[in-house]
């Protein structure tokens, strides 16, 4: 961990940011391509955006994990490898304890979307799998992106983060459309650290202007994410 100006950092042995947190304000997100990571919400009707169930493939600092069960208070399940990350979230990120809307899962995120037991259990998908040095997503093959098109829900949404020195954007994202088709991908802008958020939907409807903006309103003044500029930004994908 490291700490300057009030944010807690978490680090797998390197200096690369793996998450970070606000201490004095937990539950917000602090990092940009995070928050990035929730515009799934302006794809979810108004009365549904805080329903379901939320996975998040990677831990991290716990930040998406802990808005999904603190602040939207969804059923919650977060898929971790290292058990030594989840240690660092649980003492130093305000990770809370398993109860009846968190399950923190260590295991492989690959092995969890292909497992029979979570085909089409999860509204919301959140992949965000990178190993120590950032170099590329750790999990991004055909295969892999099926599996979470089969973990979704009808009408389920999948966020992820597209970053690292060796990392191919297009080839990611063609993988992507691949398994959810062109017409249900889009694209935000890149952060100014260059992480690209895709978010792709398994048979999502796309409504008008007026009932996105309606969202992205919503959103803001429920739950204090800058959804009007997700919504400036967003992009069906162009591959």
């Amino acid at each position: 961990m490291s700490e300057q100006d009030g944010v807690r950092y978490l680090h797998l042995g390197t200096p690369w940011v793996q998450g970070a947190m606000r201490v004095r304000k937990p539950q917000a997100i602090e990092l940009e391509y995070v928050q990035r990571m929730m515009a799934w919400m302006l794809w979810r009707p108004q009365d549904e955006v805080d329903q379901g169930h939320a996975v998040q493939l990677g831990l991290g600092a716990a930040s998406i994990t802990r808005f999904t069960h603190k602040v939207m208070r969804m059923r919650t399940t977060a898929v971790e490898l290292n058990p030594t990350v989840i240690s660092a979230c649980r003492m130093w990120f305000q990770l809370p304890a398993d109860d009846a809307r968190l399950a923190v899962v260590e295991g492989d995120a690959g092995a969890w979307v292909c497992d029979a037991a979570n085909l089409q259990t999860a509204d919301v998908l959140s992949v965000d799998l990178y190993d120590h040095d950032a170099a590329a997503p750790v999990l991004d093959s055909d295969e892999f992106y099926a599996a979470c098109r089969g973990a979704l829900v009808h009408g389920g949404l999948m966020a992820v983060n597209l970053f690292g020195r060796d990392a191919s954007f297009a080839a990611s994202a063609a993988r992507i459309a691949s398994a959810f088709g062109v017409d249900q991908v889009w694209s935000l802008r890149p952060t100014r650290e260059g992480n690209t958020v895709v978010i792709a939907g398994r048979g999502v409807v796309v409504p008008d202007r007026d009932t996105l903006s309606a969202r992205a309103d919503n959103i803001e003044s429920r739950f204090g994410l800058p959804a009007r500029k997700w919504l400036r930004m967003v992009r069906p994908l162009s591959l």
